[in-house]
């Protein structure tokens, strides 16, 4: 798949598989379906080992101590969490035999090298690893599309991450506004920065979304992100990492409408009006005799007046046809010709 093609239409939606695999490459290939049937534009996975993560080490530095992961020693969630890499193969055939495109983001620049043997097309760099610029800098030098997600970090330090980016290569540039805890709270998002985004860095911008449902997102789409990573499960899944702020199953095809019907309503750049809503046009007002009205008599407002419906001369016409004279004998209460200013 050419790269330019990549996030072409809006809002583009992405399925983030993540760790709801639960430890089974069949779940992955589910929710590969999952986002296909219900409309996500591509679906993505995560590419580490834990030695790629952290060291397996037990001290307390190690360990998790608030949040959703709380009580998991870093090697444990991450082992527990991997997609292995002995099944990436696997996946992105199952998602080209699908017809969904599929990219992932890589922890390391060992998982470059492992996703640039499979001609993954595009990757993404997590808000974690934001900071890391030699994994910014050995991605933007395959000079394929990259999405970096922004949680955590204040404006200089994008700016830094953007400019190595653009500097080795990176011409297809995302930034994900994101809020880095999981699950978000509304009052956690401040959906202005995706507006800071977008004029400071003249880029695409877009939303990591965390959070539950899908208002925040559509408030985002508003604002103008285009692109939309939501983190998804299976229908009847009762346990996953990332399972409390995943939307499951059928829930995706109501986020994927909701996105596209809002954004179908903003942004028409023509001012236009629907047929449907033109069919409503008679009951405008149109131009009525209240008395009859003898050819060469002149119209007034004693003998004329507008009513509904629009079945004659346009109510806009009622000053322009004042004092003139009329061409033909119309009878009271009838609507004027609606060709009766060609005869004046």
């Amino acid at each position: 798949m050419k790269h330019k093609k990549i996030f072409k239409n809006y809002p583009y939606i992405i399925a983030e598989i993540s760790a709801n695999h639960n430890g089974k490459l069949k779940n992955i290939f589910k929710l590969i379906d999952t986002a296909k049937k219900n409309g996500a534009d591509a679906v993505k996975i995560q590419t580490y080992t834990p030695h790629m993560m952290t060291l397996k080490k037990n001290s307390k530095q190690f360990k998790i101590r608030s949040g959703e992961w709380k009580g998991y020693n870093l090697w444990n969630l991450y082992e527990k969490g991997q997609t292995k890499i002995e099944w990436h193969k696997k996946i992105f055939n199952y998602a080209k035999k699908k017809n969904i495109l599929i990219f992932s983001t890589p922890f390391s620049t060992e998982a470059v090298d492992i996703l640039q043997n499979l001609k993954c097309p595009a990757y993404k760099i997590a808000s974690f690893e934001m900071n890391d610029l030699n994994l910014v800098k050995y991605i933007a030098k395959t000079k394929k599309p990259m999405v970096i997600s922004t949680g955590l970090a204040n404006l200089k330090e994008i700016e830094t991450t953007v400019k190595i980016a653009k500097k080795f290569g990176c011409k297809d540039l995302t930034l994900l506004y994101c809020v880095s805890n999981y699950p978000s709270d509304t009052s956690d998002f401040n959906l202005n920065i995706i507006n800071i985004l977008k004029n400071k860095f003249k880029c695409r911008v877009g939303l990591s979304d965390h959070s539950l449902g899908s208002k925040v997102a559509e408030y985002s789409l508003i604002c103008g992100a285009e692109v939309f990573e939501k983190h998804i499960a299976l229908a009847n899944q009762k346990k996953g990492l990332d399972l409390s702020f995943s939307i499951k199953g059928k829930k995706l095809k109501d986020y994927c409408d909701t996105l596209r019907k809002l954004s179908a309503l903003i942004n028409n750049k023509k001012f236009s009006r629907t047929k449907n809503e033109m069919e409503n046009k008679i009951f405008r007002r149109s131009i009525y005799t209240t008395k009859k009205i003898n050819k060469g008599e002149k119209f007034s407002e004693i003998n004329i007046k507008t009513f509904r419906p629009a079945i004659g001369l346009s109510a806009s016409e009622f000053l322009t046809i004042l004092g003139k004279k009329s061409p033909v004998t119309i009878e009271k209460d009838e609507p004027l010709p609606k060709n009766l200013k060609s005869l004046l």
